[in-house]
């Protein structure tokens, strides 16, 4: 049996600034925009070369406290062009950290150990992790 994680649900304040911050400043596509009339809307994103998308809506969507959410991550397999691509669209974002030590620092050092974490608009947390392999 496969299972695949395709739809994390963010919790949002306002659905169109989300949706610029995602789609204009982190550069994730569009994949649609929904709205459901008096019972709400849904817009589904998704990260470039991801299988998985988030969706940000109202009144569709489980209600959860907007900026609760924590702990998304997103693997890149250059975290420097990464970080720049995300300074670059307007995104504040940490400088790279190292976290743990690589167990194999091959073919990159920051493989594995190497992160950015940046806050959309309502601070749900996100991190990005560095996996060359996955290039």
């Amino acid at each position: 049996m496969n299972w695949t994680l395709e739809v994390v649900v963010v919790p949002v304040s306002d659905v169109d600034r989300a949706k610029e911050f995602y789609a204009g400043r982190v550069g994730f596509a569009v994949d649609h925009d929904t709205d459901l009339g008096d019972v709400g809307r849904v817009v589904q994103l998704t990260p470039p070369g991801s299988g998985c998308s988030i969706v940000l809506g109202r009144g569709v969507v489980p209600e959860m406290p907007p900026g609760s959410l924590r702990g998304l991550q997103l693997v890149v397999p250059d975290l420097e062009k990464a970080r720049a691509e995300l300074v670059e669209r307007g995104v504040e974002v940490s400088d790279i950290q190292v976290v743990g030590r690589n167990p194999r620092p091959m073919p990159h050092p920051l493989d594995n150990v190497g992160f950015v974490f940046f806050r959309d608009p309502d601070g749900n947390k996100w991190s990005v992790q560095q996996i060359s392999a996955r290039g």
